[in-house]
């Protein structure tokens, strides 16, 4: 019979908790390279341009819903499109990184799936502007757009000849629907509410948002959506149990990921 003292053994399959510190570099470094990782493409004016208006022409070529049917909805009123333009310039990293910290408190085994993910999207996404580089359709005369940050507030953008802090011509992929996006799979798949469902309605409207402040094509979610897909399909979540649906059980059930040297 054991002791009443004698301390328990790990239960097998458990997932600890990764290095608080480790992680926390981990992710910094994830949000530096998504930030100023697309400056190293920059220079590239007249191709991002002339690619842009080959973007633009196959949106209607394949029939896709005008960006300005989006925009023209959120000019009823100022303060509809000031508030889609505070979403854009204020959402974006704070709930990515709430949801980063909320997986790791609560459903470790989750976050490293999720933070391996949005790694592989993340640097993945930074290729396209070296073989793509695309302006938002906010700088093409030809959409009929407006550039809503600019003229309602508020922006996060300079002028794009001054503007050293960002890559205004790497429109494409859109990371801020990429990420949104895994922020509403990475919570339905960790949760076990009815309404976990929900939190898709942060994608939807990143999506109406990034198109309505015409710093997006649908095209450009679009392939995000395809690079996050691959990641996701290389990148297995771990096993629904007790634990990682939030019932309280204290074993995780993990398996290895699809993706060769992923680290934890």
């Amino acid at each position: 019979m054991r002791s009443q003292s004698e301390p328990e053994a790990a239960e097998p399959g458990a997932i600890a908790r990764p290095p608080l510190v480790r992680e926390l570099l981990l992710v910094v470094g994830l949000f530096l390279v998504y930030k100023f990782g697309r400056q190293l493409a920059t220079g590239h004016t007249a191709e991002a341009l002339h690619n842009a208006h080959r973007i633009w022409d196959l949106e209607r070529t394949l029939r896709l819903p005008s960006e300005v049917d989006v925009q023209s909805a959120l000019l009823h009123g100022d303060a509809l499109v000031h508030l889609a333009n505070t979403y854009y310039a204020t959402v974006h990293f704070p709930a990515t990184l709430a949801f980063l910290v909320w997986l790791y408190l609560k459903r470790p085994a989750h976050y490293v799936w999720a933070r391996r993910v949005l790694a592989v999207v993340t640097a993945a996404a930074l290729v396209l502007p070296f073989t793509f580089p695309l302006a938002p359709p906010r700088m093409l005369a030809a959409t009929g757009l407006v550039d809503t940050a600019r003229m309602y507030g508020p922006s996060v953008y300079g002028p794009p000849s001054s503007d050293h802090l960002s890559n205004q011509f790497a429109a494409m992929p859109s990371l801020h629907f990429g990420w949104a996006l895994m922020v509403a799979i990475g919570l339905i798949v960790a949760t076990s509410s009815r309404w976990r469902w929900l939190w898709l309605l942060h994608p939807a409207i990143t999506l109406l948002v990034i198109v309505g402040t015409a710093n997006h094509y649908w095209l450009d979610a679009l392939v995000a959506t395809v690079m996050l897909g691959a990641a996701l399909a290389l990148i297995n979540p771990p096993h629904r149990t007790a634990t990682t649906a939030g019932r309280g059980t204290r074993e995780f059930v993990s398996e290895e990921p699809a993706l060769v040297g992923a680290g934890r």
